[in-house]
């Protein structure tokens, strides 16, 4: 599948334009996410329809508290990802090389369709990053609609603003990881930046359903003051914005400790001076 969202430079260099990275791709070579590819001066989307999980899950899995709270989703999940996260808990699919069997738009809106007696109110483009399935989120969900189910999306925010204004009509739902409040944490554990999540959160928060979670990595990010500002932030967009604090755990590259719980229930107590809604999760 041609990917969207790139446009051609000289020497047959493409520089690719979903996300804020705005690779330079040369013949031949993918660029940060693995999942585009120039070939013959065309960028390649190399995921498209490649589905390496997929599930019938909780909604509050994914995680949402208010959005039909009590029903379930089925949630698919490609490969690759925009940010190369140290403690990322996906990371075979995201960073990894999975093996997958083909998902057409057309198959999967079929299989959430028959799920609706056992409660399934959509599909959720989760598990690695969706954003990187442009294409296939693209020609997915209007027919998710047609059917009269919900489109659900939990991303790390991690996108330009053309293919998001893209992608706002045609979702109901975002979950959106603000991993932290810090820029240089991005850089550093990431290899991302901070702005553009926020923008993602303020364009969504705009027009749909949001809820937000933040990793806390013990040491890392748990910092007081960083927690006020982000929390008071989200309040100025929304104050009503769910927020997830979650409990890391030690994956991928990451050999830090269990957050502690205690960590958790003082962020909590923080955050709650600005906002309404904000739950714990991981514990």
């Amino acid at each position: 599948m041609e990917a969207a969202y790139y446009k051609r430079g000289s020497d047959q260099v493409i520089q690719c334009q979903l996300c804020p990275h705005h690779c330079h791709i040369r013949e031949g070579e993918t660029g940060f996410c693995r999942t585009r590819k120039n070939e013959d001066g065309t960028l390649l989307a190399l995921n498209y329809g490649q589905c390496t999980s997929l599930a019938l899950d909780p909604i509050e899995k994914k995680p949402f508290r208010y959005f039909h709270p009590g029903s379930q989703i089925l949630s698919t999940g490609s490969w690759g990802c925009n940010l190369t996260c140290t403690f990322c808990q996906n990371w075979r699919i995201s960073q990894g090389s999975p093996s997958w069997q083909e998902l057409s738009p057309r198959r999967a809106a079929h299989l959430a369709r028959s799920l609706k007696e056992r409660d399934n109110i959509g599909l959720a483009y989760t598990y690695n990053e969706p954003s990187v399935t442009y294409e296939w989120i693209r020609d997915t969900a209007p027919l998710i609609r047609e059917a009269g189910l919900y489109n659900v999306i939990v991303t790390n925010g991690y996108i330009e603003d053309s293919p998001l204004q893209s992608l706002l009509p045609l979702i109901d739902a975002w979950n959106i990881d603000l991993k932290s409040w810090s820029d240089d944490y991005y850089r550093r554990i990431c290899q991302g930046t901070l702005s553009p999540v926020l923008h993602t959160i303020e364009k969504a928060a705009a027009v749909s359903h949001v809820e937000v979670t933040c990793l806390i990595l013990p040491g890392v990010n748990d910092n007081p003051e960083d927690m006020v500002s982000l929390a008071s932030w989200l309040a100025s967009i929304r104050p009503d914005i769910p927020l997830h604090i979650t409990r890391y755990f030690p994956r991928y590259h990451c050999t830090l400790p269990p957050t502690p719980i205690e960590t958790l229930k003082t962020l909590q107590q923080i955050a709650c001076q600005y906002l309404s809604h904000v739950h714990m999760g991981n514990v």
